[in-house]
This record gives C-alpha cells, structure tokens and sequence, in this order.
C-alpha cells in the first residue's frame, strides 16, 4: 500500500487527477499539489508495547470472520468455519475437564486415576509430566518408609525418564534417598515441604494451562456490524500516523498485502556515513524496518550503520581476506551475508547488544565451494538457504544450517553478476556478464527460462510481482514482463560502461533507481521512463542506490568510501516548482 509525492521540478508523468491511490502504485497529482501530498514528517516507529492477547481471543476472530463470510454471501464457508470452531471448542472443553480431573487427583493422591489420565497425550511436554508426577510418588513413598514401593517405582518408571530430571544431580538424590533416613537428607529435597504441599505445588503446574480455558463458549456472543472492516481500518490509520510523510489527506487504500508505506521521491541529502577506508561495493536495509543498514567495501569489512544517526559509531565486521561484494539480510533482519572475493560467503550475527563478541565469534557459518569470487548472493525468502553467483559462472544454493550445497545451477558462458530468489523462493534469477539473464527451477535445477535481449554485459537484476529490471553496461535499464519473456521498457540517462556492478532497483512498484558512472542517482517513471530525479553529492561513481519505504529513505553508496541518505523535502519540492514555473 503506496502512494508516491514527488519534487516539482523535473517532469512529472501520470498527472490525471489528485487522488493518492496506494496500490496502483502511480505517481499522481498535479503541479504544486504533488508536491503538497505530505505536508509532516515524523520519525518512523513500530508498536513496541504492543498488548498481550489472552488466548480467547481467537475466538473473538474466528467470530468475526464468520460474520464477514456471511455478510458476503458465503454461507456454506461460514456455515463450515462454524462447525469446526464448535468441534475444536468440544475438544478443548474435554481438554478443561481432564485437566481439572487431573488436578484433582493429584491433590487427593489418587495416582492409579493420574495414570489413567495420562495414559493418552495430555500436553506437549508430556514424559517431562510423567516424570514430575512419579517423582511426587516416590517422595511420598519415601516420607512413609515405603522402601520396596520406591525401589520399584524408581526402576520401572523414573530411570527411563531420568533426562528430563530438572538438574543433573536430581535423580542421583532420588537414588540416594532409599539409603537415607528422611528426604531432607538429599541436597535437590532439603527444602521438602511434606506431601501436601508438594502436592499442591504440583497441581499449580496445570493452573495456567487452564486459566484462558475456564469459561465455556459463548454462542451469544455479540459482533458489531462491519466489525472486521472496522478493525482493518483502524489499523491502517495507526501505519499512516507512523508514516514518516503523513498523508494531507486520506490515502485510498486498494491492497492489505503489505503494510502502507508512503512513498515519495527523495529531493534532498539527509546525511553522510563515513568510516570505509575503500570504494563501497554494495548496501542492503537491514530486515524490513530499516532502522539500519549494512554495508560492504573493498576494505574487506562489513559495517552495520543505524540510518538515523550518522554520528553512531557502526557495527563493525571483520574476517573476510578481500573485499566484499555482495550484502543481504534476512527479512527479520537477525542475519547478515556478506559475499566475498575470497572465494566465501559468511552469514553473521550483528545486534548491537552483543558488542562483546569478537568479530570472529559473530560468524553464524562459512559457506565454501566457489572457485572464485562471490560476486552476488541473496537469502531464501524462509531465511533457510542462500543463492550465489560468481567469477566461475555457477550458480549455487546453499542450505545455510549444514553449509551443504544442494543444487548447482550451469548454463552461464561468464561471469554472474547477480542473483535473486522469486518471492515465492521456488526460482532463482541470476543475470551474468554473458548478457543472458536465465530462471532456474530449484527443485530439479533446470534452466526453465532465459532471457536474450540484452546488449551489454548484466550487472544487476531486481524483481516487483511480475516485473523484472535488469541494467546492463550499455548504458540501459530494461523492464520485462516475465510472463510474456519480453523487454517492455528501457531506460536511459546515467552511465554505465565503465565499471563492474552499476546497479539498478526498484525503489517502489513504479519506480526506477539507479547509479551511475558520472557520479549521480538516477530516479526514472516506470511508464513513461522519463527521468523524475536526479540526485547529486557522491564525489565518484555511485554503484547504486536502495530505497527503504518504512524509513522514508533512499541510501546511495559509490568510490567516494562514503554512503549517503537521501530524503523528501516538501518545502523544496514547492520551491523548485516555483523555481521552474
């Protein structure tokens, strides 16, 4: 959910009409009032404190849906939906009454009914049950000097279950014990109340387990009309009073796919982050929030910068022995990669709390198997493999918990460039030096596609739903359709021929970004390919640009050492319109 504000001064495209519409992803409006769609900024924040929702809650929701199915006309599925609720709300009443039979027994002492009960699965931690309820018998046997009940009982039932004895010199006292004159003579029971409040001690396990579960379904329950809309609306409302650039008015919102996240065309240099001592190669947000991002250099470190505050010393990350080429993070952002001209990928832990650990110690893993430099490489969307390219034309795909590699990808006749998974993660698109720009299917490792139009060598390839961008050094960006396997757009301006890895982006569904070799960022309409910004202050190459939609942010990174963030500006906006009017 989208809407796009952009500076006034160079041409705008799509100008029919005012209205923001968030999903069609155009740039909209007119003149002066483009520039005015946001009018505030804020800094960006998240539901930190967000409540605890008891587990009755759910059927709360499973309420609700049921009254949209039928306010839409879907009485069969609801009529479904209903019955099934009712069925799991049977089994979880039967659940209550067992626990509460349970709970009973074990204060009475009744272990021939606490063994019936468990005989069937209880819960999910079921031997570690098993092995606290024999245990409370074999004290009590104890207590009364029942010694050959123990013995038995301390064989037969607690030795198979001694791994789940909560310390490792437990059961060793529970062995002890019939030598021993009392059970306070064990050092794990010195603190042995008696049999009763150990009894109660151990009913108090099943106390929370049934406390959400108490009341019985409520059949009357009432709803509010529209209820569920009611609550997406409002949660929509709660994404734009975050929203970095606030909305003049209120967005129409046609897609609860992803979260809103207002867009504009950045127009000024927010900040500069210096401390690589080598060209910066590449710079990916870190997770989805983009609080901060990382960096990597021909300094051979890998650096984590908090986009907020240049002045914040950045993580950094060392053990590579050549530069780094290529960065990506896990969607939670609680993983890094780095891929490296040392022949490695590494994947690292980075939060700043564990600022202890040495740079070493915050390798998650190595991945080894390229036979020269790693030039690309991107996480699974499930976080559990990893894809990379490279210097020796093969594709791999790595599982990242056994560093094993479990398909290679050959077709490449150079070089590949860049990599990335689909968004369903069940193909790899890799682009190579080779000008051909192939789809593999990571089941069975076929080339199920390929793409020829290319001029020049790829040196980059980014994915939006159906489209794909790719930029080659012949100084163009195409945009495909790969449905049809045919170019639909090219973009032209900036300078691509002279360097390895120019790259170019979406910065948003209808929106193109790129660097280039005369130093400048490019921002280009999706369907006009008119050039709506250019963005000037790197003092060299820039090598690429990526824009975070949470933060209202795009950071630049080229040969300069340095990285830039970039922002939107309405004052500006409405000075340039003026300006060129």
């Amino acid at each position: 959910m989208t809407s796009i504000a952009t500076a006034a001064a160079p041409p705008v495209p799509s100008t029919s009409g005012s209205t923001i519409d968030l999903a069609s992803a155009s740039i909209v409006g007119n003149g002066n009032a483009t520039s005015r769609a946001y009018i505030s900024l804020s800094s960006n924040s998240t539901l930190s404190n967000a409540p605890t929702l008891l587990p009755r809650v759910k059927e709360d929701i499973l309420r609700i849906i049921e009254q949209y199915l039928g306010d839409e006309g879907y009485a069969a599925t609801k009529l479904v939906l209903h019955d099934e609720a009712s069925l799991k709300g049977k089994e979880r009443d039967d659940r209550v009454n067992e626990g509460r039979k349970l709970k009973r027994a074990i204060l009475e002492g009744d272990w021939a009914e606490v063994d019936n009960i468990l005989s069937k699965p209880f819960v999910r931690t079921q031997k570690a049950l098993l092995y606290s309820v024999y245990k409370q018998q074999f004290l009590e046997h104890i207590e009364y000097r029942e010694l050959q009940k123990a013995f038995t009982l301390l064989n037969k039932r607690l030795k198979p279950l001694e791994r789940f004895q909560p310390t490792r010199t437990e059961f060793q006292d529970l062995c002890y014990l019939l030598s021993a004159k009392t059970v306070h003579d064990a050092p794990s029971f010195k603190n042995w109340e008696g049999v009763t409040a150990a009894r109660e001690k151990l009913a108090e396990m099943f106390g929370e387990m049934l406390e959400g579960e108490r009341e019985e379904r409520d059949e009357s329950a009432f709803v509010p009309k529209g209820r569920l809309m009611t609550l997406l609306e409002q949660a929509v409302s709660y994404q734009v009073s975050c929203a970095r650039y606030k909305p003049e008015t209120p967005p129409t919102i046609s897609s609860l796919l992803q979260d809103f996240s207002p867009f504009v065309i950045p127009n000024t240099l927010l900040d500069s982050f210096a401390g690589h001592t080598a060209n910066v190669k590449c710079l990916r947000f870190v997770g989805s929030s983009g609080r901060h991002f990382a960096t990597g250099s021909s300094d051979r470190t890998l650096r984590i910068w908090d986009s907020l505050s240049p002045t914040t010393p950045p993580v950094i990350l060392r053990g590579h022995t050549s530069r780094i080429w290529d960065v990506d993070s896990t969607s939670k952002g609680d993983r890094i990669l780095s891929a490296s001209a040392d022949r490695t990928v590494k994947v690292w832990s980075w939060r700043r709390q564990d600022a202890a650990e040495g740079s070493e110690s915050r390798v998650r893993a190595t991945l080894e198997g390229n036979e020269g430099d790693v030039y690309a490489a991107r996480w699974h969307p499930m976080g559990n493999h990893i894809a990379t390219g490279g210097y020796d034309r093969i594709v791999r795909l790595y599982d990242v918990e056994s560093r094993a590699i479990l398909k290679t990808f050959t077709g490449h006749a150079l070089s590949v460039s860049s990599v990335l998974f689909n968004p369903l993660g069940n193909l790899i698109v890799s682009g190579s030096k080779d000008g051909h720009v192939r789809f593999w299917d990571t089941v069975s490792g076929l080339n199920i596609r390929t793409l020829t139009a290319q001029v020049g060598e790829v040196t980059s390839v980014d994915m939006n739903d159906v489209y794909l961008l790719t930029s080659s050094r012949d100084n163009s960006i195409r945009l495909w359709d790969v449905r049809m396997l045919r170019p639909l757009k090219r973009y032209k301006a900036h300078s691509n021929t002279s360097q390895n890895f120019v790259r170019a982006t979406f910065a948003h569904s209808s929106l193109i970004v790129s660097g280039s070799d005369d130093g400048l960022i490019y921002l280009w309409d999706r369907e006009s390919t008119e050039v709506v910004q250019t963005l000037e202050g790197h003092d060299g190459v820039v090598f690429g640009a990526t824009w975070n939609g949470r933060q209202g942010l795009l950071a630049s990174y080229g040969s300069d050492f340095e990285v830039k963030t970039w922002e939107y500006v309405p004052d500006r906006a409405g000075k340039e319109s003026q300006d060129s009017s």
